[in-house]
């Protein structure tokens, strides 16, 4: 959808198949998946069990039957969730909010690089900022540090202001924050970042 975003996706149109999730960054309810694939027939190879009263013909109007696709033996018409986005808010709108999240994520990891007490642990090429705190007064095992930052997590989410998410990064604890709500602003992503501040410096003590 962001043009500028091209290059992260240099490949994929040698694919076999791709599957992307509107439901995490195209502001569908779960769930969606989009699922393009060059082989159909191998698909339905792997999931058709038709007895006889299922076999039907595709006729000649174009009109596919996904019964053959999935485990389910059909499928709901989850599209029309994503439809009904893209025509409520328009394409125009929505790379609109896309780029915002994007350059409020990019704000957010300048404010880990700039910081002594922060680390950023990947890059940001769109929405979603892999840091931990790792203040530089104290000297911490890598152990310690992981519990450190599941304390640091812990106390920013009991908060209930803003929520976010941990992974794990070549075995390191990691704080994730992922923006993609339609109504983040950098009001939100602000207090987040006062909060991580504010704890990392109150737990350092």
């Amino acid at each position: 959808m962001l043009p500028e975003c091209a290059r992260h996706f240099a490949g994929w149109d040698r694919a076999d198949s791709i599957v992307v999730n509107p439901h995490k960054w195209l502001f569908t309810p779960f769930d969606l998946s989009a699922f393009y694939c060059r082989r159909m027939n191998v698909v339905r190879e792997a999931f058709s069990l038709v007895p006889d009263y299922l076999e039907t013909a595709e006729g000649s109007a174009g009109v596919h039957n996904l019964m053959d696709t999935g485990i389910q033996l059909g499928r709901r018409f989850r599209s029309l969730k994503l439809w009904m986005i893209l025509r409520h808010f328009g394409a125009e709108r929505l790379r609109e909010v896309l780029r915002e999240h994007i350059r409020l994520a990019q704000q957010f990891a300048a404010r880990v690089d700039e910081h002594p007490d922060f680390e950023r642990l990947a890059p940001v090429p769109f929405a979603t900022v892999c840091f931990r705190a790792k203040p530089h007064r104290i000297a911490l095992s890598a152990p310690e540090l992981d519990r450190f930052n599941e304390r640091v997590l812990d106390a920013v989410n009991s908060n209930g202001d803003v929520f976010l998410s941990h992974t794990r990064l070549k075995g390191t604890f990691v704080i994730r924050i992922s923006i993609g709500h339609l109504r983040t602003t950098a009001a939100h992503t602000g207090r987040a970042w006062d909060l991580l501040v504010e704890h990392t410096a109150a737990f350092a003590r």
